[in-house]
């Protein structure tokens, strides 16, 4: 049988799986086949929206995006292989994570959904960071609930049920109440002993709210909270309809504990395990290491939230990155076509900058720039202005400007992950995804001096989160007994792709050390920019 037919086979015995995710931009499709290839995909993009100063997403437009992208990814198998798709293995769905969904007794939304973008809940955050001993950024879910709760907000009282935009569409399409646990890890501080909410937390936050009367406590509107391979309920007749109005898609396939969007990158980049890690790079960065142990103390500009079965993760996230860098980019090609030249190949021109760094002094020449479009809490800051700085004996020069800007695009990072090393965290393997790697061995061999450890790029992984979620899908429906979600990532799907490594050198740590060290000392200079160009 060829692989064509083979492919056609498996649609047509229902032995496919489907992951599907719900991003900030878009909502993707993608099937897989037995071996975790992907087969067929689909997608449709949408945009939040500002509605009374809340960061939303109308719910009209969730499920019109999941129909879309179902029928984009269906109508692509039913092309490539003349098959129509009847039957699921398995399905999985991730989403964004955070935010803020809550529902009364009957069912309905209470107030529209507030996602992660929010930043609205900053005296929530700050009390119960303080209470717990433990992070609890602006987005989480608890920070949101506890922030309407201090506003006053007459819905609190009537509050049934709260989950997240991923749990939200599993509960409808399987009448299960329940989370994966990375996902969770989100809403609420997760034991990592037990698997599940810390107890001791709840308690604490049932005290803090007792006075209001409510007459419901944490635990009763929590979802509960499952580890990757566990069995999270099956595809409703009514759920196949929600997602397949034509009638095509029959009820009953498997699903997999719905994950947030972090979870997924982690099994996409297959660094799930204790000591691996990755990093993603683009208009943002973050980079999430897998720890052995928990941190001795308390790091407000660290998240902490779990993988897909339930180990401790110390996140490291940046509001900024490569924009800044980009609006340089684009400014070469400016010049370059009053040159009357033709930019013809925007990648050719990123790789001859991003390549002219490489070629720069140890010291960047004393350059120094700020990529802040916005704030960057790890700095603390709550506005940016992009900035370019250099005294007049600099050495001014295209190689020290390229390098000074990518280090920086990264500076922030560097700054939040020195903070985690102070935990003595150990890293064996990062693997770097985003379009900042897009220029092969510059942003890498970077990044690898920035991380203090190896990074790889994997060639899968720009599949994303939607594969992630369809490959803990299969993981709940192929595992083995007693085989861990690392150790089925590592011998069943990542076998034998080792990806491209760079180890981090002596002179590009030193060159990192010396920019981070002015990068540091100048932030009062962006600090004055924030206060005066207004």
């Amino acid at each position: 049988m060829d692989h064509l037919s083979q492919i056609k086979h498996t649609i047509e015995t229902g032995r496919a799986i489907l992951g599907i995710e719900l991003g900030s931009t878009r909502i993707k499709a993608v099937l897989i086949d037995e071996n975790h290839a992907p087969i067929a995909s689909g997608s449709y993009d949408w945009e939040n929206q500002l509605v009374d100063n809340i960061w939303t997403y109308d719910i009209d437009l969730v499920w019109e995006g999941l129909r879309q992208s179902y029928a984009a990814m269906a109508a692509d198998a039913l092309e490539k292989y003349g098959v129509k798709i009847e039957r699921l293995a398995a399905l999985g769905f991730s989403a964004m994570m955070h935010g803020y969904m809550v529902f009364d007794a009957e069912n309905k939304l209470l107030v529209p959904f507030r996602t992660w973008r929010n930043t609205i809940t900053e005296q929530a955050s700050t009390e119960l960071t303080a209470l717990f001993g433990y992070p609890i950024p602006q987005r989480w879910s608890i920070a949101h609930l506890y922030q309407a709760i201090l506003n006053g907000e007459a819905h609190t009282k009537d509050i049934a049920f709260q989950t997240t935009l991923a749990g939200y569409v599993h509960w409808m399409l399987t009448g299960e109440k329940v989370l994966g646990v990375g996902e969770a890890s989100g809403m609420f501080p997760i034991d990592t002993a037990t698997g599940q909410f810390d107890a001791k937390m709840l308690d604490q936050f049932d005290a803090l709210i007792a006075d209001k009367g409510f007459g419901w406590k944490i635990r009763d509107i929590l979802p509960g909270v499952l580890p990757a391979g566990e069995a999270a309920g099956t595809l409703s007749a009514e759920g196949a309809k929600l997602l397949d109005p034509t009638g095509c898609l029959k009820p009953g396939a498997a699903l997999c504990p719905p994950e947030g969007d972090a979870g997924t990158g982690m099994v996409a980049t297959n660094s799930v395990a204790v000591r691996t890690g990755n990093v993603s790079a683009g208009t943002s960065v973050f980079a999430m290491i897998t720890l052995e142990r928990p941190l001795k103390k308390l790091h407000p500009e660290l998240d902490l939230v779990t993988t897909p079965d339930g180990s401790l993760v110390a996140m490291v996230h940046c509001n900024n990155c490569s924009s800044d860098l980009d609006a340089w980019v684009g400014l070469f090609k400016e010049f370059y076509e009053a040159m009357g030249l033709e930019v013809s190949d925007m990648g050719k021109l990123y790789a001859t900058l991003y390549n002219k760094a490489l070629e720069a002094d140890v010291d960047c020449g004393g350059l120094l720039a700020y990529n802040y479009f916005s704030g960057e809490h790890i700095t603390g800051f709550e506005e940016g202005r992009p900035l370019f700085v250099r005294k007049p004996e600099s050495n001014f020069n295209l190689a020290n400007f390229m390098r000074t800007h990518i280090f920086t695009a990264l500076g922030a990072l560097k700054t939040g992950m020195d903070i985690l090393m102070t935990e003595d965290v150990k890293v064996d393997r990062i693997t770097g995804h985003g379009g900042l790697f897009k220029t092969e061995g510059v942003v890498q061999k970077f990044m690898a001096a920035a991380m203090n450890a190896p990074v790889s790029v994997l060639a899968t992984a720009g599949e994303g989160g939607a594969w992630g979620i369809a490959l803990l899908a299969a993981y709940s429906v192929q595992k083995g007994e007693c085989e861990t979600l690392a150790d089925y990532l590592d011998n069943r799907v990542f076998a034998g792709q080792q990806g491209v490594a760079i180890s981090p050198d002596h002179e590009t740590q030193e060159s990192f050390a010396l920019f981070i060290d002015r990068y540091k000392k100048g932030l009062t200079i962006e600090r004055a920019a924030v206060e005066n160009l207004n």
